[in-house]
């Protein structure tokens, strides 16, 4: 396998048709970016996993082993509510007893104990847990991916275009970046800056490239700290814009982490809090996946795998719950 970040040449050669969308590779900084699938398009670079990749990359796929790399949901679980977004909340609607001591629904009490019934409800800011981040997520200027306009396609609830709903499930080939282990830590320093050198150094220390249409998760550890609530969710390793533009204009087609924001926090950049989201989700069309679970693939060296997930059809939504699984590949197998 090549230790460049990049395909060899004549490799992008053979796929300039897929090499000519991925947006990050004509990007205007500081300006949210027309779609290189055209005006209609609310799912950005997901529109480099095709039939034939999915296909690919299922063949390639070693059912046997599997990985979840999702937390689980909880009272208390660390949540990001810095502006006021509700905390992950469950409560019971219906219990055993309850349906016993009110008879709601008028069957009676001898009905009502033969019948053992429950129910819960949930509230959450779409963003707890493990998640994909949604194209309108972030933006620039009252504009998000594809140019769509808060002041023409905001409504009154929720976003117009660009939402949750569109994403398509993902069945693709993954990378692992063990930035962590790189570093021969557990867990990178708080506001660790990890540079586009760094992943570099990275690729070619484990001999992984990037192509288009991968998913990418990078490891800073952080998931060590997950049950540190207040301390997983501050002043967190990540990406800086320099790092996340190698992975994008190498053709990912997601990119993820095991922290809360993907980027290094506090920002890095006085003039934007957040430069990585605005450039991954408004200028590239990259959707963003956060709060993953790497420790148990990092410690299998697993770099490089594929990946079956889907989030929920929230419309309109700036991100879903995700549940992605990771299998290695078939021994023997190799993904083009």
């Amino acid at each position: 396998m090549s230790t460049s970040p990049f395909k060899p040449e004549e490799t992008i050669v053979e796929q300039q048709g897929v090499v000519e969308k991925v947006a990050a590779r004509t990007v205007t900084p500081g300006k949210v970016s027309r779609s290189p699938f055209g005006p209609d398009d609310q799912i950005g670079m997901l529109n480099l996993m095709t039939d034939e990749s999915r296909a690919a990359a299922w063949a390639a796929a070693d059912p046997t082993t599997m990985y979840d790399i999702s937390v689980d949901y909880h009272v208390g679980m660390p949540s990001w509510a810095g502006m006021g977004d509700p905390t992950y909340q469950i409560w019971m609607s219906h219990t055993p007893q309850g349906s016993v001591n009110e008879n709601v629904l008028g069957l009676g009490e001898e009905q009502n104990h033969h019948v053992t019934y429950s129910g819960d409800c949930i509230t959450m800011y779409t963003h707890t847990g493990t998640h994909l981040d949604a194209l309108n997520h972030f933006g620039l200027d009252g504009m998000v991916w594809n140019e769509v306009r808060a002041d023409q396609d905001l409504g009154s609830r929720h976003w117009l275009k660009n939402g949750a709903e569109q994403f398509p499930p993902i069945i693709a080939r993954g990378v692992l970046l063990d930035a962590a282990g790189a570093a021969g830590v557990d867990v990178l320093p708080d506001s660790h800056r990890i540079t586009a050198d760094e992943i570099a150094s990275i690729m070619e220390r484990q001999r992984t490239e990037v192509r288009p249409g991968d998913v990418v998760l990078i490891r800073t550890g952080r998931m060590n700290l997950w049950h540190d609530g207040p301390r997983y969710l501050q002043n967190e390793a990540g990406l800086d814009r320099e790092a996340a533009a190698l992975l994008a204009e190498a053709g990912a087609m997601i990119i993820g982490a095991d922290n809360v924001a993907l980027e290094v926090m506090p920002s890095v950049d006085p003039s934007n809090w957040h430069p990585v989201h605005t450039y991954l989700l408004g200028e590239c069309g990259i959707p963003i996946m956060e709060n993953a679970y790497l420790e148990e693939i990092a410690a299998a060296r697993l770099w490089e795998f594929v990946m079956v997930g889907a989030g929920l059809r929230l419309r309109g939504a700036t991100a879903s719950p995700l549940r992605p699984l990771l299998f290695p590949l078939r021994a023997g197998t190799t993904l083009p």
